[in-house]
């Protein structure tokens, strides 16, 4: 079985401050995130100061026809990246490996099948402090982003401290979660998902099935939404 690495445990306190790396190489002790109750715990600490759209100046004059900034192109979202950067880069543009998993519920999910909209891959675990950070910005989409527009596969990949019993375990106990859990062994995924090295990291796929960008590290909401409505 491959086997996932992650960082280093710094502490989710700073991990908060210094948000830029995500979760990479084995823990050496576990974190007092990692706790059931550890989703409500980071609802105030999921704030990232970032400005992604060019607010207009209030001095100038604006049409009033105009009520809509112009999409941004994906070159200038990363150019304002912060907490996360761009991986996975060889793979934009080519269409994604197809794949069959089943979430925590006992439901199949088959790639293929959501074409047509958009697809993302988050790849995390329970015991990551950004992954968790990024737990409230994921539920915050799910509810302003219906599912006929949005796949949100959540896909935590069975190896060091993960469990799929771990992971229902800690769904149970965050019930607030309201986007798709999946929880598998490497083995069962197609390149590039059998090697995730960091997290969490987000594979964003275009309606025709492309991989659009990938995200490593702690990518907040405001960025996740220019991305999935970014001009390539």
């Amino acid at each position: 079985m491959i086997r996932i690495k992650f960082a280093i445990w710094f502490g989710l306190i700073a991990l908060t401050a210094a948000l830029f790396i995500g979760c990479k190489d084995k823990p050496q002790s576990p974190p007092p995130s990692a706790e059931p109750n550890s989703v409500a715990q980071q609802q105030n600490n999921t704030d990232v100061n970032v400005d992604v759209n060019t607010a207009p100046n209030p001095a100038v004059s604006q049409p009033t026809q105009a009520n809509t900034a112009p999409k941004l192109t994906l070159r200038s979202i990363v150019a304002r990246a912060r907490s996360w950067q761009p991986a996975y880069m060889n793979w934009y543009g080519k269409m994604s490996p197809d794949f069959t998993v089943t979430d925590i519920t006992g439901k199949s999910h088959k790639l293929s099948k959501y074409k047509g909209k958009n697809v993302m891959l988050i790849f995390w675990a329970t015991w990551c402090g950004p992954c968790l950070q990024e737990i409230p910005s994921l539920i915050d989409l799910r509810k302003t982003v219906g599912e006929d527009k949005l796949a949100m596969l959540a896909i935590s990949l069975v190896g060091y401290r993960s469990s799929t019993e771990g992971v229902k375990k800690f769904v149970a106990a965050n019930p607030v979660i309201n986007y798709t859990i999946i929880s598998t062994d490497a083995d069962t995924m197609p390149s590039p998902y059998n090697s995730i090295y960091s997290i969490p990291t987000t594979f964003f796929i275009n309606p025709d099935g492309t991989i659009k960008i990938v995200t490593e590290g702690l990518t907040p909401l405001p960025h996740i939404k220019a991305i999935l409505d970014a001009e390539e």
